[in-house]
């Protein structure tokens, strides 16, 4: 009986560590989905509704009438701002995949220090586009960090 107690429990420890492995892999896509659809679900609002959607972006003051084509300059930016993520996402370069969210989070990072620097919404600043950087900046972490060695079959790092 011990014999067996041992074996299974030498089984489950060596099981555990890739159980955690694969939830964080896991976490990391479903991140990398909700970020990506997230920023592109923004960006087309903004092409399609642009002075309605800049007014939840927490500045004081928008432009109007024809200015106002400018938003869609951003709207575009936010739309390959998720494009690039899901791209790499797709092609299983989950390393390069982090590394572009990493520097990905300094958008809401700016943007939110922009709108604390013109006396837009606080609560906006903090509540979507910091919180947006954090959540970005952890699930860069959580790809930067897979373990990418030794196994066979893995899929946890970029393609070989």
């Amino acid at each position: 009986m011990s014999a067996t107690t041992a074996a299974t429990g030498t089984a489950a420890t060596a099981t555990a560590p890739q159980t955690g492995s694969h939830l964080r892999v896991h976490l990391a896509t479903v991140f990398t989905v909700l970020v990506a659809l997230g920023i592109g679900y923004v960006g087309v609002s903004y092409l399609f509704a642009p002075e309605s959607t800049a007014a939840g972006f927490g500045m004081p003051v928008w432009p109007r009438g024809e200015a106002a084509d400018f938003l869609t300059v951003k709207g575009i930016r936010d739309i390959v701002s998720g494009l690039v993520p899901l791209a790499l996402l797709l092609t299983g370069h989950r390393r390069a995949l982090g590394w572009a969210l990493l520097a990905e989070s300094l958008t809401p990072f700016g943007d939110g220090t922009t709108i604390l620097l013109h006396h837009g919404s606080t609560a906006t600043a903090l509540g979507v586009h910091y919180a947006t950087a954090l959540f970005v900046v952890v699930t860069a972490v959580l790809l930067l960090t897979e373990r990418t060695g030794g196994r066979t079959g893995g899929r946890t790092g970029g393609r070989s």
